[in-house]
């Protein structure tokens, strides 16, 4: 299409943000030509150059093709602690704090958007801002040009997230005095057939009324997203046929689904590929690609757990001993990514006493001689573990980036959802697509050992899953295709279509007068 065309992108400040921000930027470089321009804060313009650089052979595109700008932020100005420029390590009670930090980027935005209208003749051919960025649609109406939302989160996560707090159905949920939380209630956008209850709402959901800080931020940025030119969401449109339907009734605007936008490697099979993977996250790894695969490749196919909370989760000390004892029992093997319970440190020193007696020793990764698992420290390489057809499974917070990491590799998941749209993740994997077994949210409640058990026994043993997990795999990776057999137009995958499409009503809109 050439390159005279220019799109300027602003991601919330979070790594599960950044990332497919980042994989979107590139891939609407590589079917148009255009150029694209990502701004954000300082330290997240290093994150991203950090992960570029480690892109292997496609760092020298994306290098050429992305725009990397910083706008000026001060963490101390903001009300946060030092260098907390993105969501990583931060307590739930700064969430808050950041979220309303990114007004502060307004201006700097504008005149950003500014001074590339006096360089290119033009204003831009779009904005794309974050769902969480609550002034998009204001900078591009004054810029000359329209906002698009995007969301990084699936279709089915993010309406039923955006749609509860518009709506706070909730507030009316019958049998909301039970105190098992299982009081129901409907989520406009939804079909009236599926059902939402309590026990899917993070405290702090559970006790929005509308007054609450919470109520007020994202309300806020929701009705922001709603006012603009059309949504953008991570997902693939075939599975997600109910999430999408949702996600276009409650916005009332067109919706294209471009994902999954994950590091293209995952999509292929062979070596090469794997090489890649492991390293696009741009983090140091508590235990190295290599050492990780030497251990999987000695083990039985589809016979690993995988557990990691994400980067930002962590569990409770009676949860995690709990979950240990369930991990021995279980005499599955593992690859636990393991953090300082709730109430410590999450990045300090990890105590052998949050685990059954001898688990923690027995299990380190650099321990001679057989061990049932692998504990890590820190960053794992996740890509890589679950690239290998070794994982059989993945306990996860079901954040959407693991979830769609985990499905593109057809490795069912079990389910600890933690806060924010999870909870609604781990809901659509398990009754739309049968893929993922819940087996409990949050740090408060309270799991047995037995549960454990039962619950790793059901996923890794189950062929039903994996056969499930296997036709989304193909389904994904099928969105992604240039030539697909499947497509019902045009030989591409629908992701593909839905870029073009996209980019075709940008275009079209260019060059009628408004």
């Amino acid at each position: 299409m050439g390159g005279s065309e220019h799109i300027v992108m602003v991601p919330f400040m979070a790594h599960g943000h950044l990332i497919p921000f980042l994989g979107l930027a590139q891939r609407l470089h590589h079917r148009t030509g255009f150029r694209v321009t990502l701004a954000t804060t300082p330290l997240n313009v290093k994150y991203l150059t950090s992960c570029i650089d480690t892109a292997g052979e496609d760092s020298a595109a994306a290098k050429q093709s992305i725009r990397l700008v910083a706008l000026p932020f001060s963490c101390a100005d903001n009300g946060l602690p030092p260098n907390s420029e993105n969501t990583e390590a931060l307590p739930l009670h700064h969430m808050i704090t950041i979220i309303r930090s990114t007004h502060s980027l307004k201006e700097p935005f504008r005149d950003l958007i500014a001074d590339i209208t006096a360089g290119d003749g033009k204003p831009p051919l779009c904005i794309i801002s974050d769902v969480f960025i609550g002034w998009g649609s204001e900078v591009a109406r004054a810029c000359g040009t329209v906002n698009v939302s995007f969301t990084t989160s699936g279709a089915y996560g993010t309406t039923a997230y955006n749609s509860f707090w518009r709506n706070l159905p909730h507030l009316t949920a019958a049998g909301a005095d039970r105190e098992d939380g299982e009081g129901e209630f409907a989520i406009p956008g939804f079909p009236d057939s599926c059902r939402f209850n309590l026990s899917h709402l993070h405290p702090y959901m559970r006790a929005a009324d509308g007054t609450d800080p919470w109520s007020n931020v994202i309300q806020s940025f929701v009705s922001d997203s709603l006012d603009s030119f059309g949504s953008l969401c991570n997902t693939v449109e075939e599975i997600e046929p109910l999430g999408s339907e949702a996600l276009r009734s409650f916005t009332k605007l067109p919706v294209w689904c471009v994902g999954p936008l994950i590091p293209p490697a995952m999509l292929k099979d062979g070596q090469a590929s794997l090489d890649i993977a492991g390293k696009r996250t741009g983090k140091v790894h508590g235990l190295s690609p290599e050492k990780c695969r030497e251990w999987l490749d000695e083990q039985s196919e589809g016979s690993v757990l995988y557990i990691s909370f994400g980067s930002q989760n962590t569990i409770s000390a009676s949860q995690m001993m709990e979950l240990g004892l369930g991990l021995k029992d279980s005499g599955k093997a593992f690859i636990w990514v393991i953090r300082p319970p709730i109430g410590f440190d999450i990045k300090g020193e990890f105590k052998s006493e949050w685990l059954p007696e001898g688990f923690l020793e027995e299990n380190q990764a650099d321990r001679r001689g057989p061990k049932q698992g692998l504990v890590i420290h820190g960053w794992a390489p996740q890509l890589e573990i679950l690239w290998h057809k070794s994982t059989g499974a993945f306990l996860s917070h079901c954040g959407w980036n693991s979830s769609l990491e985990s499905l593109s590799q057809g490795v069912p998941l079990i389910g600890w959802p933690m806060a924010g749209e999870q909870a609604f993740n781990s809901k659509m994997m398990a009754e739309e697509l049968g893929v993922c077994i819940e087996l409990t949210k949050g740090v408060k409640s309270n799991i047995a050992r037995d549960d454990v058990k039962r619950v790793i026994d059901i996923v890794l043993g189950s062929r039903e899953m994996k056969e499930k997990a296997g036709r989304v795999k193909d389904s994904i990776r099928a969105a992604v295709k240039e030539e697909n057999a499947a497509a019902d137009r045009g030989g591409k995958g629908s992701s593909l279509r839905a870029i073009d499409d996209f980019v075709s009503s940008l275009l079209s809109r260019r060059r009628v007068p408004v």
